[in-house]
């Protein structure tokens, strides 16, 4: 690859918005620390390199805890984008079923996510399954990360679905298809991308779902990390968490992307300079 080439790869675009975001936060924190003098610098933004150092020395505690939060919120979003998927085939089969539901899916993402997991971890109990305990805690995170998961992967499906050119269906019944295989061998590839693009859209939420309820009822995982230093002023740790939580977040998102490549690979490549690469 020539160096000209290299200029125009998302690869250096990538590293050109890290070192941004690194002069930015370094600038800022300088700005606060020493020429403003904030005694409260360390608590509003700590220097990068300080919280840097911080990840350093606590680094099995800061994975131990991602670890945690990152394997609820992958049973919640499978969860919800199997949920998501099933309803989005309903709704695509019977018309009524989807003015029926639609109007409550709706509803249900208007209730903010802060206020209904108070709720959902008074209701739930710890389940026992043979020698295995799970807390209500883990519960509550698949749960809600579920919870969050559904809608998105829903209504992208279904528009995925309803995007199918009539025509092309319209010529497999002319050929005998009966709808389960219309289903199976034009449709369900075809809303395939769709699908995804709901999934890359409630991989992060998943994620930050599992954190809000680690912060408001489990005894461990990265959100318990942040709450808990926050009430025993270690402020470090709290920033340490912070930057976690965001890695998780992207994390997520490209591995649908990569999860994406690896089971649509006819689907083209938008590149950076606007062309498609197939």
């Amino acid at each position: 690859m020539t160096g000209k080439k290299f200029f125009r790869t998302p690869q250096f675009v990538a590293l050109i918005w890290l070192c941004a975001i690194v002069i930015l936060w370094e600038s800022s924190a300088f700005m606060i620390a020493d020429v403003l003098q904030d005694k409260m610098a360390a608590i509003k933004l700590p220097y990068l390199h300080t919280v840097l150092l911080t990840i350093a020395k606590n680094f099995p505690m800061l994975i131990h805890a991602c670890a945690i939060t990152a394997s609820r919120a992958v049973l919640g979003f499978l969860l919800g984008t199997l949920i998501g998927f099933l309803l989005a085939i309903l709704m695509s089969l019977f018309v009524s079923v989807e003015k029926m539901l639609y109007p409550y899916l709706l509803l249900s993402q208007m209730v903010p996510v802060l206020g209904l997991a108070p709720v959902v971890i008074s209701i739930v109990r710890k389940a026992k399954i043979g020698p295995f305990v799970i807390p209500a805690s883990d519960i509550t995170r698949v749960i809600i990360a579920a919870y969050i998961t559904f809608f998105p992967v829903a209504t992208n499906m279904l528009a995925g679905l309803k995007s199918v050119d009539s025509d092309k269906k319209k010529l497999m019944f002319s050929y005998a298809a009966n709808k389960a295989t219309v289903y199976r061998k034009l449709m369900l590839p075809f809303s395939l991308p769709y699908l995804f693009s709901g999934m890359k859209i409630s991989a992060p939420l998943a994620v930050t779902a599992s954190i809000l309820v680690d912060s408001l009822g489990a005894a461990e995982g990265i959100g318990y990390n942040l709450t808990y230093a926050l009430y025993t002023g270690s402020y470090q740790i709290f920033w340490a968490s912070v930057v976690f939580s965001a890695a998780m977040g992207i994390l997520s998102y490209y591995l649908v992307v990569v999860l994406e490549r690896v089971c649509l690979p006819w689907k083209p490549v938008q590149k950076g300079n606007g062309r498609k690469n197939s």
